[in-house]
């Protein structure tokens, strides 16, 4: 992904630096316990449509709202083959196996792909699995450790013409996303690189919100005059954080909501990854979905691990002023292999995936309660294709877990 890439947030340019160091951390709980576990802190919502805020209405509303019946349906029949996903990557972050290649979402299975013969305990965890959705077990010429030390000796003579360096989710090679002609020649060709020229992933930069602070709403930089969408409510120990882009302010810049009420200054950031965390007094279980002016908001579950070949919407302040809604069907293609690490998808209708403002807003799947799962945070768009941090990395960056209803 390129270095260079122009910066397209609300408001104004912004110019990031070093990265900083999110600094000690308390020790984690359970991971895949408290991933999807609610926040006995938070208090009860208030009923649907009730005031708060000093009379500032929020209107309470399933996170399928504006899904089309389609679209709800898709989401539907995918969910078991998540959850069985689900359960094969937390066995993964466990063990790192080294013939671990990937995981695929397909029509009616999922696909594990693996190099080499799968050891006891993860055929184990399949057939765990299995009894979810139906898993396949398919073969891998290149592991994923494989192709990230190839992506890593690419990157070491990384030119400007190189956007990109993908994963292919098979593990059949790398995918080098570039400018100009597409014919680049690589010296490293431990593992197959394919060569494509496309249009660079770019930076991307409701109105009102107040404290317990909620995801979806707008966030300006008063420092730097630039606005972005905060992500979700999140907290690490007893300590509480908006999770946003790391490009939408600098350590110490000062963060309010759109009428000026004080958010708090930028705290830890993870320059690379693209994320940081806005220090503040609290933080609710909830993220806008509607317009920014009709305060429809959707509660949040907790948090998962993302899958090629998910379906996944992006909730942003600019998106929601010019569609009335979430952008939905953000397809995941791939991962990337870079020192950045985000993850594409892209809008299978062909609709602009994200626009200037939405940066740092809230990336989410629907559960069957209408809930939100925490997926990620939105970070740079090309037409209909999105580039966004997940909450998995986000979650060993800085070690949280999101504010739940």
């Amino acid at each position: 992904m390129s270095r260079r890439a122009e910066c397209l947030m609300s408001v104004a340019v912004l110019t990031t630096g070093a990265a900083l160091s999110a600094g000690p951390a308390p020790a984690k709980a359970d991971p895949e316990k408290t991933a999807r576990a609610t926040t006995a802190a938070d208090p009860a919502p208030p009923p649907t449509g009730a005031a708060a805020g000093g009379g500032r209405a929020v209107h309470f509303v399933s996170g399928a709202t504006g899904l089309s019946a389609a679209d709800r349906a898709r989401i539907d029949r995918q969910r078991p083959l998540v959850a069985a996903a689900t359960k094969i990557r937390w066995d993964v972050e466990r063990h790192r196996y080294p013939g671990y290649a990937g995981i695929v979402l397909e029509d009616a299975h999922v696909v594990l792909w693996w190099k080499g013969t799968v050891p006891r305990g993860m055929a184990d965890v399949v057939a765990d699995a299995s009894r979810i959705a139906p898993v396949r077990v398919r073969a891998a010429a290149h592991s994923d450790a494989e192709l990230r030390a190839a992506a890593a000796r690419l990157e070491a003579e990384r030119g400007a013409d190189i956007d990109s360096i993908k994963l292919r989710p098979d593990g059949s090679g790398l995918l080098v996303g570039v400018r100009g002609s597409g014919s680049r020649v690589f010296s490293d060709q431990a593992v197959p690189i394919s060569v494509v020229t496309e249009e660079p992933l770019r930076p991307i930069s409701r109105d009102d919100d107040w404290a317990p602070w909620k995801g979806g709403a707008t966030t300006v930089n008063a420092t730097r005059s630039t606005a972005c969408t905060a992500g979700f409510g999140v907290r690490s120990g007893s300590a509480s954080y908006v999770l946003t882009a790391a490009h939408c302010g600098q350590t110490g810049d000062r963060i309010q909501d759109a009428r000026g009420e004080f958010i708090g200054n930028v705290g830890p950031r993870h320059q690379d990854h693209d994320v940081e965390l806005i220090p503040t007094s609290s933080v609710d279980g909830y993220v806008y979905i509607g317009t920014p002016t009709d305060g429809a908001a959707a509660s949040v579950e907790g948090w998962g691990w993302t899958f090629i070949g998910e379906y996944l919407c992006q909730s942003g302040v600019s998106s929601s002023r010019e569609l009335g809604r979430p952008v939905c069907n953000l397809k995941v293609l791939f991962y990337y292999a870079d020192r950045e690490d985000l993850v594409e998808a892209e809008q299978t209708q062909g609709q602009t995936a994200a626009r200037p403002g939405d940066s740092g807003g809230p990336i989410y799947s629907v559960s069957g309660n209408g809930k939100l799962i925490a997926k990620g945070t939105t970070t740079r768009v090309a037409g209909a294709r999105l580039g966004f941090q997940d909450y998995g990395t986000a979650w060993r960056d800085f070690n949280i877990t999101p504010a739940t209803r």
